[in-house]
C-alpha cells in the first residue's frame, strides 16, 4: 500500500469531484432522456460544491479539528477509482449504473477521509458529505431499477 499525505488525498479528491463534474456533463450530452439529463446535472452540480468545500479546506478555511496537510496516510486509492465507460449509444439505465459507483466510490472516500480526522467540525462535515453521497447512490440505483425494470400494465 502507497503511503500519501492528507494534502496529496485532498488534492486527489479535488480531480476526482472534477472528473466526476465533468463525467456528468459528458454523459448528460450523450443521453437523451430527460429525466437522467436532469439527475445528471443535480449530480454534477453536487460535485462542484464538494469540490469547492474540499478547496476550502486545503486552503486552511477549517484550522479547528483538522489535520495537517503533510501528516503520512495510508490510503487504497485505487479500489475507488474506477473510469466508467461514456459512449454514444449508452443507454439510461448504464447512465444510472456508472452514476451509481462513482457515488459509492465518493462514499466510501469521505467516510474514510473522515475516520483519519479527530471528532469536531471537519470530520461532522465530512461525514455529512459521505452521507450526502450515499443519498445520491440510492436515487440513481432507484432511477436504474424503474429503467431498467419498468413496471408493465399488469402491475
Amino acid at each position: 500500500m502507497k503511503n500519501h499525505t492528507l494534502e496529496s488525498l485532498i488534492e486527489l479528491a479535488i480531480l476526482n469531484e472534477q472528473e466526476a463534474y465533468d463525467a456528468y456533463m459528458e454523459l448528460h450530452r450523450l443521453v437523451d432522456d430527460r429525466t437522467a439529463k436532469d439527475t445528471l446535472i443535480f449530480l454534477a452540480e453536487e460535485e462542484k460544491q464538494h469540490k469547492a468545500y474540499l478547496l476550502k479546506y486545503r486552503d486552511g478555511s477549517f484550522r479547528e479539528n483538522s489535520l495537517p496537510l503533510h501528516a503520512p496516510v495510508d490510503y487504497k486509492i485505487a479500489e475507488t477509482m474506477q473510469k466508467p465507460e461514456a459512449r454514444k449509444d449508452i443507454t439510461t439505465n448504464e447512465v444510472y449504473l456508472i452514476a451509481a459507483g462513482k457515488e459509492l466510490n465518493a462514499h466510501n472516500f469521505y467516510k474514510s477521509l473522515a475516520s483519519m480526522h479527530p471528532e469536531g467540525n471537519v470530520r461532522d462535515m465530512l461525514l455529512r458529505m459521505a452521507e450526502q453521497e450515499l443519498k445520491h447512490k440510492e436515487k440513481v440505483e432507484y432511477l436504474y431499477a424503474n429503467t431498467a425494470f419498468p413496471q408493465t400494465a399488469g402491475g
